[in-house]
């Protein structure tokens, strides 16, 4: 099975660039499935439900979200409405929408996609990341209820991401992690056959501090005092995410690269896709 992660659309102009070159990227690298972070796609804050369709309508398969998932208030009513949106599961039990969901891939193999918050430094603190892991895993075990299994783990610290990759080791597909909007040089194939990156990186303008507008935060980091709002960045945008061959016949993964497509990154495309 092809399978493409992008990491967290960043503003108009990051979505933008994942609507218009996903499709092509599917019919090229002829994908079975995709999911695509959508937590900052609303001017860097949240996402809206027509955010969500277009990116669904582009060719995503699943979105899925983190700390900023109900930063759009249309969210909370929204989530669950759609089977393919995905708020963090360790929010605690009552929580609008769903954590994780199995769906059905182009080759017909079944995906369980599980979004998973971290703890450390992250704000709201939810519940245990670990524990929430354990539990979807009981409940649809890969090889038995699921062909593959994908995590969104996202989190501040890259110590608690590795820890997480290392704990589902041999039974998920993939583990990538989001949120810190800096691509990580650590893809890998851990001992269990588990794929890994620590952070997919953002898909926006990375000409700016982690997608915004640079000024400001650099103004709030000499002066400790807030001048305006943080704005989205709105330059051209740089696509960033994870590329996995998973095995038919394991579920594990079998060959991994980072995807960067853009200006100011080094591009980077897959050589098992080309």
């Amino acid at each position: 099975m092809r399978f493409l992660f992008l990491g967290d659309m960043v503003g108009k102009t990051g979505r933008t660039a994942v609507w218009q070159r996903l499709p092509g990227l599917i019919s090229d690298f002829k994908l079975d499935f995709v999911v695509v972070n959508g937590e900052n796609a609303a001017g860097g804050f949240g996402i809206t439900e027509e955010i969500f369709l277009e990116t669904i309508n582009a060719g995503a398969d699943v979105v899925t979200t983190g700390n900023h998932v109900w930063d759009q208030k249309e969210a909370v009513t929204f989530a669950g409405r759609h089977d393919q949106f995905l708020r963090p599961a360790n929010y605690p039990a009552g929580t609008p929408g769903r954590g994780a969901n199995l769906f059905i891939a182009k080759n017909g193999a079944r995906v369980l996609v599980a979004n998973i918050m971290g703890r450390v430094f992250m704000h709201p603190e939810l519940d245990d990341p670990f524990k929430a892991g354990e539990a979807i895993l009981a409940s649809c075990p890969l090889g038995e209820q699921a062909d593959a299994v994908i995590f969104d783990f996202h989190a501040e610290a890259t110590s608690e991401k590795q820890c997480f990759g290392h704990f589902v080791d041999g039974r998920a597909s993939v583990v990538v992690g989001t949120h810190t909007h800096v691509p990580t040089a650590d893809c890998q194939i851990l001992n269990g056959g588990t794929a890994y990156m620590s952070d997919a990186g953002m898909c926006g303008d990375y000409d700016s501090s982690l997608g915004m507008e640079k000024e400001e935060p650099l103004n709030r980091f000499i002066s400790k005092m807030p001048k305006s709002r943080f704005e989205a960045a709105s330059g051209p945008a740089t696509i960033c995410g994870l590329a996995v061959e998973i095995s038919d016949r394991t579920g594990l993964a079998e060959k991994v690269a980072p995807l960067r497509l853009g200006p100011r990154l080094a591009e980077a495309v897959p050589e098992f896709w080309r």
